[in-house]
């Protein structure tokens, strides 16, 4: 009897709209049990996750793929999440760990890379703006 591979030898890059796809669907479900993070997309944002997945797969293909499809402003909706809840760099933590778990555990390789990279980005961007506040990220590609 043969068993299965584990996921690590299953790795490839996130190189396709499918993966893409697969990387935000599975990230948003953790997200949806995370206890420090739920709260904050499902009580105070209150988003609805049949539109909000697929402007999250068009942002991600614009950002690692360069499509095109996605046209939308970053801070201005984390703003009006902050001025209904002040974030804190805990959520950062642990939106960036989570999405660093979800590629990690399926995808390796440059759009990877490219992606963790991207997003520690958008999380200094976000802390810099919204908190005026200096966040490195403690797991993961730093940049």
């Amino acid at each position: 009897m043969t068993s299965a591979k584990p996921v690590a030898d299953q790795t490839h890059d996130l190189d396709s709209r499918a993966d893409i796809h697969d990387l935000v669907v599975a990230f948003y479900r953790e997200i949806v049990f995370d206890e420090l993070l739920e709260p904050v997309f499902g009580e105070v944002a209150e988003v609805d996750w049949a539109l909000h997945i697929p402007k999250l797969i068009d942002y991600w293909c614009r950002v690692l793929l360069r499509q095109p499809g996605y046209g939308g402003s970053i801070l201005e909706a984390h703003q009006h999440v902050h001025d209904l809840m002040p974030l804190r760099i805990e959520h950062f933590e642990g939106w960036y760990g989570l999405w660093v778990e979800s590629i990690d555990a399926r995808w390796t390789g440059p759009f990877a890379d490219l992606a963790k990279e991207h997003a520690a980005r958008i999380g200094k961007t976000l802390a810099r703006h919204l908190m005026d506040v200096t966040w490195t990220p403690s797991v993961g590609t730093a940049l």
